[in-house]
């Protein structure tokens, strides 16, 4: 369907400022916070990334949907994200993976989103004034008092509770081929990729909600856990920290990602705020400080750990942008953490050497059991 075809659609902030652009997805209203990630690839992998619970996510890249949509590049199978906003929507893609068009996935998954809009003008204004709710509307308000009453409702949105929507909702194994370890997962929103990371190192995964106890997850024998990248913060699992406390005792390899490493610093007694515009993107620059060598990451989070207590552990990675920590290796506990997310699909290779740390740490950790039993 040519652009000019297309049925008119309104990005409307909170703020009063309106973009006119045209409907793409389903028609309908969707509200949500409004952010942009700068990726150049891997949108079908943004789109189900449950980091983007809740939000409206504004491509950068000025054109989407080029090389179309496949059944082997979801992050995880819901669609997270709350609307879609691109500048130039591709309507006839070309890969040789290709299984069909963004438009009709954003159909099939019942998106609403808005093409031909002023990308860089929304980029901008967020850039200046932060992320802020907004709703995308098939039907512009009819009067004044129609536009009033929706913007009070977007207003009062609140994506709140992200984590225990998108966690799992009972206990359930992966099983790997030729198993060595056992690793149990706190799924606070886990992409796919990082089980993936685990089974290809020899380990049986364990996946458990979010609010899992340390008595339900002793049974399974662990050899380490991982505490899972996922959308909000990290305030909103009060339940998931007082566990994580519980954890670091355990001596037992710990290793937080994303959201999960905001977990792992507010256990350890260290402040999470909210940043103005986030770091969503697969081109983040951070520093491994004990390396010296600058890495690509992937990124995906609206808050940042600060104040980190010096008996708690020093940072380890630091953002080259705005020198915001990236990463903890901790001295309160066996654990290591990082803001970033190593695995993740369409984005950089640069750290999946974390993975092997986590397994260099749980044989360690076995081979100081054994020399104890003996």
């Amino acid at each position: 369907m040519s652009v000019l075809d297309r049925k008119k659609a309104w990005l409307i902030l909170k703020d009063g400022t309106v973009y006119e652009g045209k409907s793409i997805g389903v028609e309908g209203k969707s509200l949500g916070e409004l952010v942009c990630s700068t990726a150049m690839t891997g949108y079908q992998e943004t789109l189900t990334d449950s980091g983007y619970y809740g939000q409206l996510v504004t491509q950068t890249f000025p054109m989407i949907g080029n090389y179309g949509v496949n059944s082997f590049d979801s992050g995880s199978k819901p669609v997270w994200a709350k609307g879609y906003v691109v500048r130039e929507l591709c309507e006839e893609p070309s890969n040789f993976r290709c299984e069909g068009t963004l438009e009709g996935f954003l159909k099939e998954k019942g998106v609403v989103g808005i093409c031909d809009v002023d990308t860089r003008a929304i980029t901008r204004k967020l850039r200046k004034n932060g992320v802020m709710n907004a709703a995308i509307v098939t039907e512009y308000p009819a009067d004044a008092a129609a536009m009033a009453a929706l913007l009070q409702e977007i207003a009062s949105y609140s994506p709140a509770g992200g984590a225990a929507a998108v966690s799992c909702k009972k206990a359930h194994a992966v099983a790997c081929d030729n198993p060595r370890h056992t690793v149990v997962v706190y799924d606070l929103g886990a992409i796919g990729n990082l089980v993936k990371g685990l089974l290809a190192r020899h380990c049986n995964v364990i996946m458990v909600p979010c609010n899992a106890s340390l008595k339900d997850v002793l049974q399974y024998h662990p050899d380490a856990f991982v505490l899972s990248n996922g959308p909000g913060s990290p305030e909103e699992l009060p339940e998931t920290l007082a566990v994580v406390k519980d954890l670091m005792e355990t001596g037992l390899p710990l290793y937080g990602v994303g959201l999960g490493h905001q977990v792992m610093a507010l256990a350890a007694g260290a402040k999470v705020e909210k940043m103005v515009y986030g770091h969503r993107g697969g081109n983040q620059p951070v520093r491994n400080l004990s390396m010296d060598k600058v890495l690509i990451t992937s990124q995906n989070h609206g808050y940042v750990v600060t104040d980190l207590p010096e008996e708690a552990g020093t940072v380890s990675h630091v953002n080259v942008n705005d020198n915001s920590c990236e990463g903890i290796r901790y001295s309160c506990c066996n654990g290591f953490s990082v803001q970033f997310l190593p695995e993740t699909s369409g984005g950089p290779l640069d750290t999946h050497y974390l993975l092997d740390e986590l397994v260099s740490r749980i044989l360690a950790n076995k081979q100081k059991q054994n020399f104890k039993q003996k």
